[in-house]
């Protein structure tokens, strides 16, 4: 029988597709696992010491979950069309580790990688919006959070460099010159800045743009092309999927493990539904969180909208953009989607 080879798309991990590529020799050809064709193929033991370094964060439990799940979970592996199925991605684990019965077992995370990260940030937002704003008894661990972001830097070439802005048309239409940042003056609470520090809310397409002025059916938006010829942004979308536990040594790993819930709740900060009543108190953690972002040298934030399928770029320097150009849209639907309450 032939040897069965995987290729860097079984893992859905950018870091181990380009150890795969750079330092192991591959071939090319069709994945023995997830079936791509013309595939960058290696012999699944190559990678064993990787993988045996992340699985020691893990544990047998009888009450815990399959490994690849808490793979797929947890660091975002395995989640590609076909290796989203436990049944391949067991076959792949069982081959890499050349061993089948530790993939039956069920694990869970070491009680040893346990942080209290996300509770302290529970509490800390709490006192920010409802005890104290300026001078916090709650203490933040700057240090630790300035090591995160630094994980979360998106690399500017998965980004467009063509961004837009919408505005609601109320009598004439704006002109670009209307379409920036507001002045300092009349800049309101927003998610990121605080009142009267302007920052450049931007949206992936016009669709987006436009959903996040909330219009009502019938409205016309002015929307402007705004282009950023190079910046240094963090990624909150899914800090899971963009930190790969492959770049981190053994104890680097466990305590990454740990502090992932406390960067995914930072990113549901910048995209939590806020009513306007409330936007004065409710933006005050995701705008503190992001002027600490700009203090450490970073030219914005990069989070999912809540209103559409796009991304929004949060600019703390709006003279970074260049407006290229204004079109108009007709708000033609919008729809509404209901939950019962519990």
């Amino acid at each position: 029988m032939p040897e069965r080879l995987c290729c860097a798309e079984c893992f859905s991990d950018d870091f181990l597709r380009n150890f795969i590529a750079d330092k192991l020799s591959p071939s090319v050809g069709e994945c023995g696992y997830c079936h791509v064709e013309g595939a960058t193929l290696v012999q699944p033991p190559l990678l064993r010491e990787s993988f045996e370094n992340l699985l020691a964060i893990y544990e047998s439990d009888s009450d815990g979950d399959s490994l690849p799940a808490l793979l797929r979970h947890d660091w975002g592996l395995f989640t590609g069309p076909v290796m989203g199925e436990d049944p391949a991605a067991k076959e792949l684990l069982a081959d890499i580790l050349d061993d089948g019965e530790i993939v039956r077992k069920p694990h869970s995370a070491s009680d040893k990688y346990q942080a209290t990260s996300l509770a302290h940030w529970d509490d800390l937002r709490h006192e920010m919006m409802h005890g104290n704003r300026w001078f916090l008894n709650q203490k933040i661990d700057y240090d630790r959070l300035q090591a995160l972001l630094d994980y979360l830097i998106v690399d500017p070439t998965e980004l467009s460099p063509s961004w837009h802005r919408a505005r609601i048309v109320s009598d004439d239409p704006f002109t670009l010159d209307k379409m920036g940042a507001p002045p300092s003056k009349k800049a309101g609470h927003g998610r990121a800045n605080p009142a009267g520090i302007p920052y450049l809310y931007l949206g992936s397409s016009p669709t987006t743009a436009v959903s996040e002025v909330r219009p009502h059916t019938g409205e016309v938006a002015c929307v402007a092309e705004f282009e950023i010829p190079s910046m240094k942004a963090v990624d909150l979308r899914a800090p899971r999927a963009r930190i790969s536990p492959f770049e981190l040594n053994d104890d680097e790993v466990g305590q990454m493990h740990a502090d992932l819930p406390l960067l995914e709740r930072l990113g549901e900060e910048l995209t939590r539904p806020v009513l306007p009543q409330g936007a004065p108190f409710e933006y005050v953690p995701s705008q503190h969180l992001c002027e600490f972002i700009k203090s450490c040298g970073f030219d914005g934030v990069v989070y999912r909208s809540s209103v559409s399928d796009g991304t929004n770029l949060a600019l703390f320097h709006p003279d970074q953009a260049t407006g290229k150009s204004v079109s108009q849209y007709d708000v033609s639907k919008v729809e509404v989607h209901v939950l019962a309450q519990a």
